[in-house]
């Protein structure tokens, strides 16, 4: 039988407000051959460390290769992403997950060729991440690699000033897990949904709307991760959507299944992932 498990990371004070979650993966190693390894979009960016065995992640129809002692960043993905470790060996992975506030903070990028690309972070920022790799890689404890990457990600947090509008408008789609509209938006903030979109693109990758179709969804499956009955299912479908077809059509897209045949083949990983 195989062990994971994922231990919970608070992150430095001064990275609170930009994380979402940070935590230390550790597997004895691969998951069954049958079971779905299955990450579903949570609207987080990831800055994830493989210092023992590597990753193997396809998100769409593309297989990417995370190997052991890499650094590496997850752009804004909006697709199932299917996981599981690179050999049937021992498995350890610290992952660092900025909320859709931060990731413009600490990297700068184009975010739109970003989305849905595990992107090595030496091909992001150059000469300083590759001497970071080598040192999380020399480090021989995780607590001293989870010290030297918050040190690098409070040096990049003092390079870059908010962006008090863009914040703004994330603050409020979060509120309303997912359900303010662009037309809203506009309203509040006085910019066209053209302009907004400019401004998701350049610090998240995606425009207002998409991201509040996966915080809508997230809401939904964070309840649906927790194996609750139907009744208490359908209030949540109900109260994020218009109408089952709808609710269906978004399952779909963020889970590569229909409801039954997930629930038929769901495994811890996917459920602990998306609650720890």
């Amino acid at each position: 039988m195989i062990n994971f498990r994922f231990i919970p990371v608070t992150p430095h004070p001064l990275l609170s407000q930009y994380v979402a979650k940070m935590c230390v993966f550790e597997s004895s190693g691969r998951l069954p051959t049958l079971d779905r390894k299955l990450i579903v979009p949570n609207a987080n960016f990831k800055l994830t460390l493989t210092y023992r065995n590597g990753i193997a992640a396809r998100i769409g129809d593309k297989t990417f290769i995370q190997s052991e002692n890499e650094l590496s960043l997850t752009g804004l993905v909006d697709l199932p992403v299917i996981l599981d470790p690179q050999e049937d060996v021992q498995t350890g992975t610290i992952i660092i997950e900025f909320n859709p506030l931060g990731a413009y903070r600490f990297f700068h990028l184009s975010y739109a060729e970003a989305k849905n690309q595990i992107i090595e972070l030496a091909d992001l920022v150059g000469n300083y991440a590759e001497n970071l790799q080598s040192q999380l890689a020399e480090a021989n404890s995780v607590p001293l690699k989870l010290h030297l990457l918050q040190n690098f990600l409070i040096k990049q947090l003092e390079k870059t000033a908010p962006d008090p509008i863009y914040d703004y408008c994330i603050n409020r789609i979060s509120d309303s897990k997912g359900l303010l509209t662009v037309a809203q938006l506009e309203k509040e903030t006085g910019y066209s949904s053209r302009w907004l979109h400019t401004k998701f693109s350049e610090h998240l990758g995606t425009g207002p709307k998409n991201l509040s179709e996966i915080v809508r969804f997230k809401q939904f499956y964070k309840v649906y991760s927790t194996g609750v009955k139907s009744q208490s299912l359908k209030e949540h479908i109900y109260h994020y959507y218009h109408d089952q077809s709808h609710f269906i059509r978004a399952f779909k897209r963020f889970t590569g299944s229909t409801p039954t045949d997930l629930q038929n083949s769901m495994n811890e990983l996917a459920t602990k992932h998306y609650t720890f």
